[in-house]
């Protein structure tokens, strides 16, 4: 297999951020692990965005088209290169894929069957685009204060009855303003906790409240601060670190994006004007 060289992604950033110490607010620096869309070009066109840490693509778009049957065997695969027609900021978020000479792809039968089946956000939309788009306007007129919003960590925790067992699944939770548990669910996949708490709802036959603050056991991915916009939820808190395309999101849709939310301590990247002392 042919492939092309380019140089190495940038992988941590730092961010300015406010971090909150019981009372007291300090402005920082946070470093952050990157995380950026992947699009992936056979023919020209666009079967699917895929968000990761810039490193080690190549590998990612192989593994990719193996495990979602796109290639049968590692020899169909002929090359893979960064688009050579890419513009900033963009260089080396676009791989082109070329299979081996005799190989026949069925684009439009891969599109139907993994739009169908893809279950991790923005995974196989040709475009990002779409979720700014498509995302309502968030409502979220409300403050929290800090001492609730200090124990929806071990809230989180207690309610999870699964995880207690095993240790192995992320749950996602949401709360009302007043730190009471509305309803909490957990799955392997951290995206699946949040989409069985938007469900809930949904099967319910009505909305999301307004004021509800959404918390996930882990990091604070781009898909789940999507999930959230999506959803309509103006606040979101998680256990671990946010990665910095989730926070570029947050920040421009207007929602509160908190974390490392641990006992009396919490780092908060955007919307720090819905939380009161």
């Amino acid at each position: 297999m042919e492939e092309i060289a380019a140089q190495p992604h940038e992988r941590l950033r730092a961010l300015s951020i406010l971090r909150f110490q019981g009372t007291g607010t300090e402005a920082r620096e946070d470093l952050l692990t990157a995380e950026e869309p992947l699009e992936i070009r056979i023919g020209g066109q666009a079967v699917a965005v895929l968000m990761r840490t810039p490193c080690d693509d190549f590998d990612l778009v192989a593994g990719f088209l193996y495990t979602e049957g796109m290639i049968r065997r590692p020899q169909d695969l002929g090359a893979l290169s960064y688009c050579s027609t890419a513009q900033p900021p963009n260089l080396e978020n676009v791989v082109e894929v070329r299979f081996s000479e005799g190989v026949v792809f069925d684009l439009e039968r891969f599109r139907r069957s993994f739009y169908a089946t893809s279950s991790c956000g923005i995974c196989g939309k040709a475009s990002i685009e779409a979720i700014r788009a498509e995302a309502p306007v968030l409502v979220g007129h409300f403050h929290l204060p800090r001492a609730v919003l200090y124990g929806l960590d071990d809230k989180l925790r207690q309610a999870q009855a699964v995880f207690a067992r095993t240790g192995s699944l992320h749950a996602a939770a949401l709360f009302d303003p007043e730190g009471e548990l509305l309803v909490l669910r957990e799955d392997v996949g951290r995206h699946n906790a949040v989409d069985k708490v938007v469900g809930h709802f949904v099967r319910g036959g009505r909305p999301l409240p307004d004021q509800a603050i959404l918390m996930v056991s882990g990091r604070a991915s781009f898909e789940i601060v999507q999930k959230a916009l999506m959803a309509g939820i103006a606040l979101v808190a998680a256990v671990s670190a946010p990665s910095t395309l989730a926070v570029e999101l947050a920040r421009e849709s207007g929602m509160t994006l908190v974390g490392f939310l641990r006992g009396q301590a919490a780092n908060v990247y955007s919307g720090s004007e819905r939380l009161v002392p």
